[in-house]
């Protein structure tokens, strides 16, 4: 889709922060390079411009867009300072650090801490996957220990895929985006309707009445290091769950990875929530330990 937002130019201050240039973007939000003006540190602005509720008027200002409501926008806003909170509270040295997050030009700002490297996803592309099994080793248990405290927290990512992994020097990993963040749900009375990315998405995750929970990270995970070896997104879970035609990891990888490996990977996959690993800290536990799947489970040879 082509990007329609006007983005804040180089050299506009929002607070006490001086933009640099546009770095990304989301279906909710502009990212920016920015300068403290404070301490000259160059940080991460992520502002909240929803694509299909906002516009930006003539000046810095963002506006409702013709075809939302404010309710729309105030709604979408609301889950925005969630996320703001949520990463707050998160101390981690794999979970992106949040500064601060304060309203101005109508809208909310979120600060977070700049860290040179390179996303994962398009660490992926350049490689066309067979990532080592040393970065492997780097990045997962790592993500996972981020994860665990985001379970042990009682709150849900729901948006892991390789464009949220941020990889620093060493390939030291950095969980980005907690902007589908949820608290978990203690029934599957009114779950709430999720955001979706195919192929890393659990089946779960598609339907309003889908029970999702630290099973769907781990699901995502698996997903997410799936392409990291194949070079390519997997088939989405709704097309699996229809028919399943996705050939296990410990087949087709089978001459280039270590079975332990590609039995986690085939595990954290399961289509069926209640075959996954529960939770990011059993899965990496069984990452550092190298022993794949439990024996206990059923298992595909």
């Amino acid at each position: 889709m082509r990007e329609t937002r006007e983005s804040l130019p180089p050299g506009t201050t929002v607070d006490c922060y001086s933009i640099i240039k546009r770095v990304g973007s989301g279906g909710f939000s502009l990212i920016y390079l920015a300068e403290d003006e404070d301490n000259q540190e160059r940080v991460i602005l992520k502002e909240y411009l929803p694509r299909t509720l906002a516009q930006r008027s003539g000046s810095m200002r963002v506006e409702v867009a013709a075809s939302a409501t404010r309710e729309q926008f105030e709604r979408g806003r609301k889950l925005f300072f969630q996320e703001a909170k949520a990463l707050a509270s998160l101390h981690h040295p794999n979970i992106v650090n949040v500064r601060t997050f304060f309203l101005a030009n109508n809208t909310a700002y979120l600060v977070m801490d700049y860290e040179q490297g390179r996303n994962l996803a398009s660490y992926i592309k350049r490689h066309n996957g067979r990532l080592s099994l040393k970065l492997l080793l780097t990045i997962f248990p790592a993500i996972l220990d981020a994860l665990s405290l985001v379970h042990a927290e009682n709150q849900i990512h729901l948006d892991i895929k390789p464009s949220n992994i941020h990889l620093r020097s060493g390939g030291r990993p950095l969980l980005l985006d907690f902007g589908a963040i949820h608290q978990q749900a203690t029934s599957r009375r009114g779950t709430l309707a999720q955001v979706i990315t195919p192929g890393f998405s659990p089946v779960e995750q598609y339907y309003s009445s889908g029970y999702v929970g630290p099973w769907s990270d781990v699901y995502a995970i698996g997903a997410t290091m799936r392409a990291c070896i194949d070079g390519k997104s997997p088939p989405s879970a709704i097309e699996r769950h229809a028919n399943d035609r996705m050939r296990p990891a410990v087949l087709e990888f089978k001459r280039h990875y270590p079975k332990y490996l590609l039995e986690i990977v085939d595990w954290a996959m399961e289509v069926d929530p209640l075959l996954r690993p529960q939770g990011a800290a059993e899965l990496r536990e069984a990452l550092l330990q190298g022993e794949g799947r439990p024996l206990t489970d059923s298992s595909t040879t």
